[in-house]
């Protein structure tokens, strides 16, 4: 039994969840995408790239103008997501390698954990990058922390990214399709003996080659980061990664048919390498990138037609987001700069992935629930470390000792209520929001990554903007607003005791 080190489920009477006018109580599924940046849906209205099955939860849901993720990076997104905390609480809440422990601690209380004690099944399928085992894994045996001891029931899993050895993938405990004869080995400080990579053996980069960083082992002709020997059997198929997290997602959601679940299914897209399948490839114009992001889209489509064919979708809570902002070139020569056109991943907003400006957390954002959430818009400013305690409100129940605060009925439609101020992180320096304001502290580091072009935000000054009136964070307003900063300044310190 897990120790609640933040206290226990604690029991609260919401009046809006009493036993009289108690909420339905949905199947849930948490659609994460990976990378895509507000303006790359076209129900936003930003962008230039159709998404249409993204923009059918969008014409049937709630969208969100001012939702966040915590980080402008995957690993901190995804652990705020689940556990309800902000990550900057936890020093080692980076982006991790592929062969990192877990992150997440077994006693923490998890999304997971509180569906699973609702009586709820519980998968995960798709990217994880929260870390596995102790620390020192041995991927040809039982692997020893999982999301199964994060509440999971099922998990179906790539350990990091896909850009990450090792290239293979982990179901619940065991490295999927691994042959006994074929040990797996994967190192990420020094190669093994005679193994090529991709500076060594060049010829083998026959579908991407590397810009940056990606130039360790080379599998499915694709550099990735980290070194890997072995398992050859196990080794994933990049073109055919979508149809095997949506047929496990399917699956699961056939398998529980008569069962309340939670499904987190975590899509790769459009992270690097973007490998899409055939039936894909050239269709957005784009590039790989725009290629990636329809088929992630033709994912969502072929979930919700699952959902309409098992009679669920009327009983069925779905939220869409992504982990960060976007960003074009990470790592491999892949046209995403060069066949960019007129589409602005962004949006209106400055920054991305990796950046303290708004485009490096404001992602979107899209609540889904066929009957009971009423199509429309909410400006209303959330977090996505707000669904924790947010679906717990649809049991009657509060997390204490969380970040995450309850915005069920915000998310259903029923409530204008919002967050008051946010923390938001990228690369361990924070940033404030508050009303209509963006607060930037001054943090070192450099203003441009400059090998994928974006801005961090990072400077030896206090920033302020105005988002009402400077969505694009353009005119900092700091020297001419002192008593506003300050007001911010202390707000923030309060909470982060920076």
């Amino acid at each position: 039994m897990k120790i609640n080190i933040y206290l226990f489920l604690l029991f609260a009477s919401i009046a809006a969840c009493t036993p009289e006018s108690k909420t339905d109580t949905p199947n849930v599924i948490l659609i994460y995408a990976d990378d895509l940046g507000y303006g790359d849906v076209s129900a936003y209205g930003q962008g230039k790239l159709p998404t249409p099955n993204i923009d059918r939860l969008a014409a049937g849901g709630l969208r969100f103008t001012q939702a966040y993720a915590t980080s402008a990076t995957c690993t901190p997104s995804r652990y705020a997501l689940l556990t309800g905390q902000y990550p900057w609480r936890n020093d080692k809440a980076f982006v991790l390698p592929g062969d990192a422990p877990m992150l997440i601690d077994t006693s923490m209380i998890t999304m997971a954990d509180m569906f699973k004690s609702e009586g709820y099944l519980t998968a995960v399928v798709g990217k994880w990058h929260l870390g596995l085992g102790n620390g020192n894994i041995n991927w040809n045996t039982d692997i020893s922390e999982t999301p199964n001891d994060l509440g999971f029931d099922y998990s179906y899993i790539m350990a990091a990214t896909n850009d990450r050895v090792p290239t293979v993938y982990v179901k619940n405990r065991k490295v999927e399709n691994l042959s006994p004869d074929d040990s797996l080995l994967v190192n990420y400080k020094e190669n093994f003996e005679g193994e090529p990579t991709a500076i060594s053996n060049p010829e083998l980069m026959t579908k991407l080659k590397w810009q940056h960083g990606h130039n360790m082992s080379v599998h499915n002709g694709v550099p990735r980061i980290g070194f890997m020997k072995g398992g050859k059997s196990a080794l994933w198929v990049d073109e055919t990664m979508h149809e095997v997290f949506l047929n496990e997602a399917e699956n699961f959601i056939d398998e529980s048919a008569d069962t309340p679940f939670f499904l987190y299914y975590a899509l790769h897209e459009p992270h690097v390498p973007r490998v899409p399948n055939e039936k894909f490839v050239g269709k957005s114009g784009m590039g790989p990138r725009g290629d990636a992001i329809l088929e992630a889209d033709w994912c969502v489509g072929q979930l919700l037609d699952k959902l309409e064919k098992n009679g669920l979708l009327e009983n069925t809570l779905i939220v869409f987001s992504s982990d960060n902002g976007p960003v074009l070139n990470d790592g491999y020569y892949d046209d995403a700069v060069e066949k960019l056109g007129d589409h602005t991943p962004a949006g209106q907003f400055r920054g991305g992935k990796y950046s303290l400006f708004e485009a490096g957390t404001r992602v979107p954002f899209i609540t889904f629930w066929k009957g009971k959430i009423k199509p429309g818009i909410s400006d209303a400013m959330l977090s996505q470390l707000d669904l924790l305690n947010s679906f717990a409100g649809i049991f009657g129940k509060d997390i204490a000792g969380k970040d995450s605060q309850n915005f069920l009925e915000t998310l259903l439609g029923n409530s204008d209520k919002q967050r008051e101020n946010l923390i938001l992180e990228s690369s361990g320096r924070l940033a404030y929001r508050e009303d209509k304001y963006a607060y930037l502290p001054p943090n070192k580091g450099p203003a441009i990554i400059e090998h994928v072009n974006n801005e961090t935000g990072f400077a030896m000054e206090d920033q302020l903007y105005n988002l009402e009136n400077d969505p694009g964070e353009k005119i900092n307003i700091a020297a001419e607003n002192p008593e506003k900063l300050s007001l911010l300044k202390a707000a923030y310190q309060k909470i982060t005791n920076k």
